[in-house]
């Protein structure tokens, strides 16, 4: 049976750089957009909202969702990756909270295209998901508890 992992990611962009988040894994440092699993009883956005300050200390709301990836890892572990895209005016300092983040970034975007350290491909594929899909409503995304009481 298929269990895919869902995981919630922010590309985070200020002056014209995004945040990348440093993680040792294996012994090689390898840099990855903020982010990680969602929990129960919180909602996607929620999620990402949370992982970005786990990471990296900053408090911020998503303001946008960018997409969803379907992706199979090297390890055939599958992964749905929800997508969103937060806009600050200026790079702030960042504080991680999670231990396994050593470190963040602000860089280019084409100093993540080039990089060999990405976590996976999906890293270079968000920074172009912002920089070309449309940024739609987080009302893309409904959430539901249960009992639902809508008019369906």
């Amino acid at each position: 049976m298929l269990k895919p992992h869902v995981t919630v990611a922010c590309v985070v962009h200020a002056q014209g750089k995004f945040l990348v988040v440093e993680e040792t894994i294996r012994g090689k440092a390898l840099w990855n957009q903020p982010a990680g699993h969602l929990e129960a009883d919180e909602t996607l956005a929620q999620a990402a909202a949370r992982e970005l300050w786990e990471e990296t200390g900053i408090r911020a709301e998503p303001q946008h969702f960018l997409r969803m990836h379907q992706w199979i890892a090297r390890d055939r572990t599958p992964f749905l990756r929800f997508l969103f895209a937060i806009e600050l005016n200026e790079m702030c300092a960042t504080e991680p909270h999670d231990s396994d983040i050593d470190r963040c970034h602000w860089v280019t975007a084409e100093e993540i295209f080039t990089a060999t350290n990405l976590r996976s491909p999906l890293v270079a594929e968000s920074i172009r998901c912002y920089q070309h899909c449309p940024r739609l409503p987080l009302e893309t995304i409904a959430a539901f508890n249960w009992p639902f009481t809508g008019d369906a």
